[in-house]
C-alpha cells in the first residue's frame, strides 16, 4: 500500500499563484483581442477606438423653405410644431438665425439641440 504525499505550503503557493497567472494572461488575450483593448506596462488596460474610413453626409434642412412634411423628419418635432415654424415664418419673415426657433411654441433650449445640428438658415431667393 503507498502511502499518499502531502502537498506542501510552498507548492500550494506555486500552484495557485500558476493558476491566478494563467487566469490572468487568459483573460488579458480575451479582452484584447475580442474589444479592441491593448494591455501596456504596468498592468493597465488601455482603451482603443479603430478610425472609420467612411463618412455619413447629414442632410440639411432649410426652416425658410422647407414644407411640413420635411420638418417633420427633424428631431422632436411632430405636425403641430411644423406647422408653428411654417406659421411663424409666414407671419414674422424667414428666420435669421437658428435660435429664432425658440420664440416657437413647444421649442424649447433641449429641443433645439435635439435637431440644431439638422437645420440650416438660408434665405429665399
Amino acid at each position: 500500500m503507498e502511502k499518499k504525499r502531502k502537498i506542501t505550503k510552498t507548492e500550494k503557493f506555486i500552484l495557485l499563484f500558476t493558476i491566478l497567472f494563467l487566469l490572468m494572461v487568459l483573460t488579458g488575450f480575451y479582452r484584447g483581442g475580442a474589444s479592441g483593448r491593448s494591455s501596456v506596462d504596468g498592468g493597465y488596460t488601455v482603451e482603443t477606438e479603430r478610425a472609420s474610413t467612411w463618412k455619413m453626409e447629414i442632410h440639411r434642412i432649410n426652416i425658410n423653405t422647407a414644407d411640413a412634411q420635411e420638418l417633420q423628419t427633424l428631431h422632436g418635432i411632430g405636425e403641430v410644431l411644423a406647422e408653428r415654424i411654417i406659421e411663424r415664418r409666414e407671419s414674422v419673415g424667414p428666420y435669421r438665425s437658428v435660435e429664432e426657433l425658440l420664440e416657437v411654441k413647444g421649442i424649447g433650449p433641449a429641443k433645439l439641440e435635439g435637431f440644431r445640428a439638422q437645420v440650416v438658415i438660408e434665405e429665399e431667393e
